[in-house]
């Protein structure tokens, strides 16, 4: 009788196992790992700002996590596709988790510097791009086909719910204890996170079993060849470096526009956090329950229309309140995109080369949308924040009218077997 935990073997999951208490079980773990990595993120943004009310700390802080993961997150796809994803997913929980312990026993011994918040900061940024195409690569070992759309909205909308809970939770730790008992909370669910990995049964994919010899250079050029030779795949990141630049105002500089335009007050901040998230919880759940249009780059490109739409909206929007059904109603498109995208990939691409593909999605993000930021930030000086929503909302359904057009052959195919 197989009961699912256990040693690995070299079998197929999907004939011999429940993938439904396999996905259960491995979405509790990472949901476990991700609440105690979210509120000791908060925790340190939190303490930073307290203790020394500088912008040019918080630059630092965003600096030490998403420089760390752009130069790490190639080689982790590299990573994800040579070894078991299993083991990858539990080793970088492992080294965010061992950078949490060191930072708080430091603080603990009256070490409190705030460049060891930096450094603790950019090694849990490393573990986090670890783990990333790992975990987004290791479903389809064990989720069938069919049910790839629904579980990874589920999934977005598991993670959208944490990010409700954690601020209030890192905030409620900082006040009523310590950041250290944050820091220890962090500990304590990537310990769990581990122990639920290390007992579930997931077999080692192809490549990994294989062990094959290549060079990490090699099989890193291998990945870029193989998109470079994939129209579909092409194409997609392309849009995807667009749609995330064009996005960044309305992803980062919405603070500022609330500040200015509608009030300072922090419940006005903390609406604008909630509704997004909350947002983000019933666009995951629609996806789990509707799945999207049958060709995936069509529901990319509606999301990717939507989202432009919303940002225009935003910049026109009269008040607070009409300004806050806006934001929810943009946070349902985040995971509609982000989900779509997932399963495209994890359904066309290979998977012994979905780590190195997931990483180079991984690596446009945390690239572009600093870049946006370079350019947006320094303009929303110059320029009301609202005409910067406009115009990039105008782009992106310009870029989904660009999706849409180069990608008519997929999106109008009566060929079912045809998802792209």
């Amino acid at each position: 009788m197989d009961t699912n935990f256990g040693p690995d073997t070299d079998h197929d999951v999907k004939d011999v196992g429940d993938w439904k208490k396999k996905t259960i079980i491995f979405l509790s773990s990472q949901g476990i790992s991700l609440f105690g990595s979210s509120l000791v993120n908060f925790a340190i943004i939190w303490y930073i700002t307290l203790r020394t009310s500088s912008g040019t700390m918080l630059m630092l802080s965003v600096m030490a996590s998403f420089l760390p993961q752009i130069l790490i997150s190639l080689f982790a796809g590299v990573w994800a596709d040579r070894f078991n994803r299993k083991y990858v997913i539990m080793a970088s929980d492992a080294l965010t988790a061992g950078a949490t312990l060191a930072l708080a026993v430091l603080f603990l011994h009256g070490y409190r510097q705030i460049w060891l918040m930096f450094a603790a900061t950019a090694v849990r940024a490393i573990g986090a791009g670890i783990q990333s195409p790992a975990i987004s690569a290791i479903l389809p070992q064990f989720v069938p086909p069919d049910k790839l759309m629904r579980i990874n909205g589920i999934s977005g909308s598991l993670r959208s719910f944490i990010m409700i809970l954690s601020p209030a939770a890192g905030g409620w730790l900082l006040a009523a204890f310590s950041v250290e008992t944050a820091f220890l909370v962090d500990v304590v669910t990537a310990a769990i996170a581990i122990f639920i990995m290390f007992l579930l049964r997931i077999p080692a994919h192809e490549k990994a079993v294989s062990l094959q010899s290549a060079s990490v250079t090699d099989d890193l050029k291998e990945g870029i060849n193989y998109v470079k030779g994939h129209p579909l795949l092409r194409s997609l990141l392309i849009y995807y470096a667009f749609f995330f630049f064009l996005i960044s105002p309305a992803a980062l500089l919405t603070p500022l526009l609330i500040t200015r335009s509608f009030g300072a007050e922090v419940w006005r901040l903390t609406a604008n956090e909630v509704l997004y998230s909350s947002g983000a919880v019933a666009g995951g759940l629609i996806m789990a329950v509707w799945g999207g249009f049958r060709h995936r780059m069509l529901t990319i490109a509606l999301a990717c229309a939507a989202h432009g739409i919303s940002a225009v909206l935003l910049g026109i929007a009269p008040n607070f309140m009409v300004y806050l059904g806006v934001m929810f109603f943009t946070g349902i498109f985040m995971p509609i995109f982000s989900t779509a995208e997932t399963v495209m990939i994890q359904e066309t691409v290979d998977n012994n080369m979905q780590g190195r593909v997931f990483s180079m999605i991984d690596v446009i993000i945390l690239t572009v949308m600093p870049i946006g930021m370079l350019i947006f930030g320094p303009l929303a000086d110059v320029i009301r924040v609202e005409s910067l929503m406009i115009a990039t909302g105008i782009l992106m359904v310009v870029v989904s009218g660009a999706i849409m057009v180069e990608n008519k052959a997929y999106i109008f195919s009566k060929d079912r077997s045809n998802m792209g």
